[in-house]
């Protein structure tokens, strides 16, 4: 009988290892390994958890989203309340940012058009994990290269800090010897809000825009 224990605990011991080891080789930008792992798992044992089509499935239980202070383009400083009721498409980024900002915006303008009719009930929001430099006005500018409609929202370092949290955001800053302007690491998820503030899909970099939408509209008809 012990022997037959020690060998299910042997087992065990491997097949979490296993797991362990695919999570920190497959974990997400930005994503450390616990959430990676928690993500693992509940895709190979969580089949009743929530799995947004063509987003990232998320642990029964982990809430993300919430409460935040910050400042729009037009220098308002808005909260979480401005936007109840709504569905929102966040992404944190930076306008310094030369390349995967840029591209996951152009993602999420593209999936808004895709929506047709049904997009007048998203919002697309970029918040800026720079606030040294992103300002109001360079926000307002930013922000009307990608969608007319798109949000921009900027603060405090502390406010954004906060922000940050709420959605699990890692940003950090990087200054390399070679270059004068410093530029910021960030994880690059695009996230789905729903009416009450909560995070109800998350869409990994290079999403198509299609499928983004496709996933935006199913969330729409269940609402």
């Amino acid at each position: 009988m012990l022997q037959a224990v020690r060998i299910v605990a042997l087992m065990l011991v491997v097949l979490f290892g296993g797991l362990w080891a695919a999570a920190w080789l497959g974990r997400g930008e930005g994503e450390g390994p616990g959430e990676s792992f928690g993500r693992l798992v509940a895709s190979l044992f969580g089949g009743g958890m929530p799995a947004p089509s063509a987003g990232v499935q998320m642990p029964q239980g982990m809430a993300l989203g919430g409460p935040f202070r910050l400042v729009d383009q037009s220098g308002k400083a808005v909260t979480e309340a401005d936007f109840a009721g709504k569905f929102l498409l966040v992404y944190f980024g930076y306008t310094y940012c030369p390349d995967v900002c840029p591209t996951e915006l152009g993602v999420m303008a593209h999936a808004m058009d895709a929506l047709g009719e049904d997009a007048a009930r998203v919002t697309p929001v970029f918040v800026s994990v720079d606030p040294e430099r992103d300002t109001p006005e360079a926000l307002a500018d930013y922000v009307s290269r990608f969608h007319p409609r798109m949000i921009g929202l900027t603060g405090t370092p502390e406010q954004v800090a906060a922000a940050a949290r709420a959605y699990r955001v890692y940003y950090a800053k990087v200054q390399r010897p070679e270059m004068t302007q410093y530029l910021m690491d960030h994880s690059s998820f695009t996230y789905l809000v729903g009416p009450d503030g909560r995070v109800r899909a998350l869409f990994r970099p290079e999403t198509a825009p299609e499928a983004m939408a496709a996933a935006v509209r199913g969330q729409l008809r269940g609402a």
